[in-house]
């Protein structure tokens, strides 16, 4: 019953995204209408090649800001925190993955 609650009450799917990198396989699963220009409730679930473990985290899209220093413009990526660790999937296919000021990972992967 709980777990039906919280289904309904998710957004709807709008576009779910894949990146595969050289170690990861990342899917973005973007839950927000077409049309809005920033998304709070984006999910990467990152799977390693090599492992094939998964790891699944919240995050919000990124945008670089408009001349007036408030309004989003350009779409970057997406970022995610999970703890200590930060998730960055660029719009270019670029992930970076941070332990505060240590970098786990830095690959280009392609969008699928």
């Amino acid at each position: 019953m709980l777990v039906s609650a919280l289904l309904l009450s998710l957004p709807a799917q709008a576009e779910v995204l894949v990146l595969k990198t050289q170690s990861f396989i990342v899917k973005i699963d973007v839950r927000c209408a077409e049309g809005n220009v920033t998304c709070e409730y984006v999910l990467y679930t990152g799977t390693s090649r090599r492992t094939g473990k998964s790891i699944s985290v919240k995050g919000h899209t990124m945008h670089s800001k408009c001349a007036d220093g408030v309004t989003p413009c350009r779409f970057q990526g997406y970022t995610f925190d999970n703890g200590k660790i930060n998730y960055t999937v660029y719009e270019d296919g670029g992930l970076v993955v941070m332990n505060g000021d240590k970098t786990l990972a830095n690959e280009k992967g392609v969008w699928k």
